[in-house]
């Protein structure tokens, strides 16, 4: 049985399994006896990847089939700073997990598209996990938190999506709300309307926003980079994913 190397986001670890991305992504968001369950996000690491940091080798040395020969699920062979020791050039696809198991694969993208401008809402997934506001587009985002901070406040990696605004981003006070789910509309508005008001670049909305979030929000699409590369998940339309994974976005919308 062929041994995979996966990076989960949610949450962080680097684990070797015999299951392919669907049936790992159902195992590991539905969980077992032993685990809870919850929505996951993880991606493909190529195989041949190898870091002074990681006991790789001897990680996938372990994953071997069950006594009876069923395949071993998942073999953690690091659970601490793993995204910031991953090649971003050794990601392959990038899987968002449902809380019932449905997986959906995303690519990435050869190139980041041209950004739109107005206020952003920014979904930092890991390795920390608060609600970010800011002026920023996503590159200018990921360039002030990682690789040319201007604050004592830096990451060596990070992994965050981007979250709707709808008519918020152009107009926090009076913008219609719309479906947008987010708690504490009135503290969101108030935070963005700083961020048009005030010599600020970024502004906390929830420093202690859990990993998890409305797949529905993501606005583009996910961002994972570190001080040399940034990769880029498009995400599908509501319209696509009505039409070619429905399962997936009837599951991620319940």
């Amino acid at each position: 049985m062929t041994v995979h190397l996966y990076l989960s986001l949610v949450p962080e670890a680097l684990i070797a399994s015999m299951l392919e991305p669907e049936e790992f992504g159902s195992y590991y968001a539905v969980g077992t006896k032993k685990k809870s369950s919850g929505q996951a996000i993880f991606l493909e690491v190529d195989p041949n990847f190898r870091s002074e940091y990681f006991r790789i080798k001897e990680g996938m040395a372990r994953c071997v089939p069950h006594e009876d020969g069923a395949p071993k699920a998942s073999i953690y062979i690091s659970v601490y700073r793993v995204l910031e020791h991953v090649d971003v050039s050794a990601l392959g696809k990038l899987y968002l997990v449902t809380q019932d198991g449905r997986t959906l694969s995303l690519d990435p993208a050869e190139h980041i598209p041209d950004l739109d401008g107005g206020l952003h809402l920014y979904k930092e997934i890991a390795p920390v996990t608060p609600l970010i506001a800011s002026r920023l587009n996503p590159l200018e985002f990921y360039d002030l938190i990682v690789k040319n901070p201007t604050s004592l406040v830096t990451l060596p990696a990070i992994a965050f999506a981007e979250l709707r605004l709808g008519e918020l981003a152009n107009d926090p006070e009076m913008g219609e709300v719309g479906d947008l789910p987010y708690s504490n509309m009135d503290h969101l508005r108030e935070v963005l309307k700083d961020l048009r008001t005030k010599p600020v670049a970024t502004k906390m909305v929830d420093r202690g926003s859990p990993a998890s979030f409305a797949y529905r929000t993501v606005k583009n699409g996910l961002y994972i980079g570190n001080e040399s590369a940034l990769n880029y998940y498009p995400m599908p339309s509501s319209n696509e994913l009505r039409e070619n994974n429905y399962r997936w976005w009837r599951s991620a919308n319940m």
